[in-house]
């Protein structure tokens, strides 16, 4: 600092700047660059154009080597997510030949109780083609109809649960109605004690739980599944999880209805069976080996003629013959005759 200056020199020569002119220039640089700003980015993009060939070849490097640097720190989490999975499959694997115990098991006392089996369920495979989400509707489009045998009615369930039903039918699409639609209203289970209530959508995407005995308290996490009550839909499908909601109850719905790409539907109209006419080996006499009775012809009795009842017999008095009074003694004390009556 010299004579109360700042400058800036030079090492080599003897030229010295004062700080105000640099700033000066500096202003002004910036000035001009907001003014002809066309300019400065013809400039950067020429240099950029120049140097593509060197920024091209450091690119590959420099990405290895920023992907190396940055899975040193993942190296470690990939390792504690590995136990945690192999932990997970040794489980799973676990519960896995439990559930075949099971199965056999059910299989075994079901020949013992000679159980009816459950109905097999026919399916046709999917796919979403269209959605429309309006205030008070929400729908999705499929690509299967009338002529894939599909009827109003019928679940659409995916991988994960149940998404809705069929409620129009064209001949190659079909309109499903989601559980969160504000008209969708389904017979439901809640397990474990098979409680008893009805499913209604409100638009939101968890459906409220409506309809409940009264008394009945649900647990969180409690599963909800279809009961089939009314043969609407199959008993047993999955649809989601019990979530309290103030003084009520929602479903947290195990499937995506925003997601789901691939959809089966289920076909649960089953006709009832028609029983065939009774014929002469299906009689119990005839099965036990015993000639069946000949019917007889009955006669029927000639018909009696009406004879009116008797009158009940009148009420008669018995006549009654008066007697004349006996004659007054004699004074004399001597008998009296009596005189005959002529």
């Amino acid at each position: 600092m010299g004579n109360g200056t700042w400058r800036i020199s030079r090492s080599r020569g003897g030229v010295h700047l004062p700080l105000v002119v640099v700033a000066v220039l500096a202003i002004a640089l910036i000035l001009i660059g907001k003014a002809q700003s066309s300019l400065f980015d013809r400039a950067r993009t020429g240099v950029v154009d120049w140097m593509r060939p060197a920024l091209v070849a450091t690119r590959a490097p420099m990405e290895g080597i920023s992907r190396w640097v940055g899975s040193i720190g993942e190296i470690f989490w990939v390792y504690q997510e590995n136990l945690k999975l192999k932990e997970d499959n040794a489980r799973l694997r676990q519960w896995h030949n439990t559930a075949l115990i099971l199965n056999e098991r059910i299989k075994r006392y079901q020949l013992l109780l000679h159980a009816v089996p459950d109905p097999a369920l026919s399916s046709v495979v999917a796919r979403v083609i269209g959605r429309a989400n309006h205030p008070f509707l929400q729908t999705m489009i499929l690509d299967a109809g009338k002529a894939n045998a599909i009827k109003p009615g019928q679940a659409v369930i995916d991988q994960r649960g149940m998404i809705g039903r069929v409620f129009l039918t064209g001949e190659h699409t079909s309109w499903v109605i989601l559980l969160t639609d504000l008209n969708s209203r389904i017979p439901v289970s809640i397990e474990p004690n098979t409680d008893q209530a009805i499913m209604a959508g409100d638009n939101s995407p968890s459906p409220v739980i409506e309809t409940l005995a009264r008394g009945v308290q649900l647990k969180e996490n409690a599963q909800v599944v279809t009961s089939g009550d009314g043969d609407i839909l199959p008993a047993g499908i999955p649809i989601g999880l019990i979530v309290p909601d103030g003084n009520g109850y929602r479903v947290a719905l195990f499937a995506d209805q925003t997601t789901a790409q691939d959809v089966e539907i289920v076909d649960f109209k089953q006709h009832p069976e028609q029983p065939s006419p009774a014929s002469q080996s299906d009689l119990p006499v005839t099965a036990a080996g015993l000639a069946p009775a000949v019917p007889q012809q009955q006669v029927m009795p000639a018909p009696q003629l009406m004879v009116p009842p008797a009158p009940p017999p009148v009420y008669k008095p018995p006549v009654t013959t008066p007697q004349k009074p006996a004659a007054p003694a004699a004074q004399d004390g001597s008998d009296a005759t009596e005189v005959p009556d002529q």
